[in-house]
């Protein structure tokens, strides 16, 4: 546990030391306001709901996330300090779930940050709290997903532009797979969009939390097999 905190406030303290965490929250911020302010889901509806934000977030996140993890491993390796990190006393599960829980960190931010955009909407009208309160938690575990999707995609590359671009492929690969007739169970964003009408049912919780550990448990491998290399 201390291997984990001490990886989480290096990876942390790397984000915010840098223009990383401030270009990603800024840019966030104004594509996803942008799109839902000026793009006509709100002017030309005249309707005070928060459905269409929602729905556009699994594809924004579907090139923020990869931009995210592309570094996470891939510029530890081209930067040489990979092999330094392997030498350390610290397991390769904690590597993970630190640098894992760093990046959470950094996108919770910018998802509770978007927060103003139905405090906005409650003085026009009267948008429904419980529906808005679950769909920020299914952005949450999607950002959760796609995190650790991105960072499995991460661990098997040096190269950060492979990494980014196989992190969306995989992610958009998950999130689609959905709409493929018997296997709607198995698609990000049918779980999410079932949290996003307010139910928050148990099926989609496990569901987030098995596709998180799955991939989390991918590049543990992933990287337990660099240390005999």
């Amino acid at each position: 546990m201390n291997n984990i905190l001490a990886l989480f406030k290096k990876e942390t303290s790397s984000y915010f030391n840098s223009p990383i965490a401030y270009f990603n929250i800024i840019a966030y911020l104004a594509v996803s306001a942008g799109l839902f302010f000026w793009f006509g889901f709100f002017f030309e509806r005249r309707q005070v709901q928060m459905t269409y934000f929602f729905r556009l977030m699994p594809w924004i996140f579907l090139f923020f996330v990869p931009a995210m993890t592309m570094r996470l491993w891939a510029e530890e390796k081209k930067m040489g300090t990979v092999e330094m990190l392997m030498t350390l006393p610290i397991k390769s599960h904690e590597v993970v779930i630190g640098k894992f829980l760093s990046s959470f960190f950094l996108i919770a931010i910018m998802i509770i940050l978007s927060f103003p955009i139905p405090i906005t909407l409650s003085f026009l009208g009267n948008p429904d709290g419980g529906q808005i309160v679950a769909s920020y938690l299914g952005l949450l575990l999607m950002g959760a997903a796609y995190l650790s999707i991105g960072f499995c995609a991460s661990t098997i590359t040096s190269d950060q532009i492979i990494a980014f671009i196989s992190g969306i492929l995989m992610c958009f690969g998950m999130l689609v797979i959905g709409f493929v007739p018997y296997f709607r169970d198995f698609g990000l964003e049918s779980h999410f969009g079932s949290i996003t009408r307010g139910v928050v049912d148990t099926r989609d919780l496990i569901y987030y939390f098995s596709v998180i550990g799955f991939f989390l448990y991918l590049s543990i491998l992933s990287v337990e097999s660099k240390r005999w290399r």
